[in-house]
């Protein structure tokens, strides 16, 4: 029963960290709070079920999709949008953000309406056993394709141009134009990588629970827990807490009831802040 406990944790933690790592990337690069990444994952959840409502495409096969889609808009929000008030300060682009967030769920809600959506290929009920533990096939495919995608993510940001240039700018803005790296075009291409891993969150998220236009707010929430536990826009401690937030919550769930399973994340965000205010691996919130 404890592996099983476990291993939904990490099934659960393996989520979390895909909510989190492209809302860090963004925050660590930018120093931008993003408050549209929860919308940007409902977005994502919406192509997937509209692909296979209407043109019966798988929803893994949707993903590819989803992503393009989100990069798009992610590229073009900061090319258009969050450009024109990044160097001001962090507290103008929250604002910013917060506005558009409200503009994207409204959105959403006008063309699907706010009842609960889901995604159930013919296979999302299937599942095998191994060693008394159940696995469901969907979420070892979620998990598998978790790990995937954070894997590419460190190949491109580690063994590409583009990336070193992310990475240069993240360490320091001002070096990187002296060398001749186009900051602004930087900035966009991060966002719409974020936006893009979003939208693959989402693809996953619609087939292991229903959604609705409104679920940005506990995306949005989790994301921000998670940065805060592992470090603030340190896409390696958004990994490593989304991960640890997902067993926590997930066993906590199993001792004292499901119903104390937000009061948990929020407790551990309290401890993290009081006890380790740089958390996992990062920087202390300034």
């Amino acid at each position: 029963m404890v592996f099983q406990v476990l291993l939904n944790g990490i099934f659960l933690g393996a989520i979390y960290a895909n909510i989190a790592v492209g809302f860090s990337l963004a925050w660590g690069v930018m120093d931008v709070i993003n408050v549209t990444h929860g919308t940007l994952i409902v977005i994502g959840s919406f192509i997937t079920f509209f692909l296979f409502k209407f043109a019966g495409l798988d929803p893994f096969l949707s993903i590819p999709v989803s992503m393009l889609v989100l990069f798009l808009i992610g590229y073009a929000t900061q090319k258009y949008l969050l450009n024109l008030v990044v160097k001001v300060g962090i507290f103008l682009s929250l604002i910013l953000t917060f506005g558009l967030d409200l503009v994207l769920i409204n959105v959403v809600l006008l063309i699907f309406t706010g009842d609960y959506r889901s995604v159930t290929p013919s296979y999302s009920g299937t599942n095998f056993q191994l060693g008394g533990i159940t696995i469901p096939y969907i979420r070892l495919a979620t998990l598998g394709i978790c790990v995937l995608l954070t894997i590419l993510l460190q190949l491109f940001l580690t063994k590409t141009k583009t990336g070193n240039a992310i990475r240069a700018t993240s360490q320091n803005r001002q070096a990187a134009e002296i060398v001749g790296v186009n900051v602004a075009q930087v900035y966009s291409i991060t966002l719409g990588v974020s936006a893009a891993l979003a939208g693959a969150c989402g693809s996953l998220i619609s087939m292991v629970q229903s959604f609705t236009p409104f679920e940005g707010g506990f995306f949005i929430m989790k994301a921000f827990i998670i940065c805060v536990l592992g470090g603030l826009g340190n896409v390696l401690g958004a990994i490593i807490g989304g991960l640890l937030l997902g067993m926590v919550e997930t066993m906590g769930a199993r001792i004292l009831g499901t119903g104390f399973q937000e009061a948990i994340s929020a407790i551990i965000m309290i401890l993290v802040l009081i006890f380790m205010p740089k958390g996992i691996v990062g920087s202390k919130y300034k």
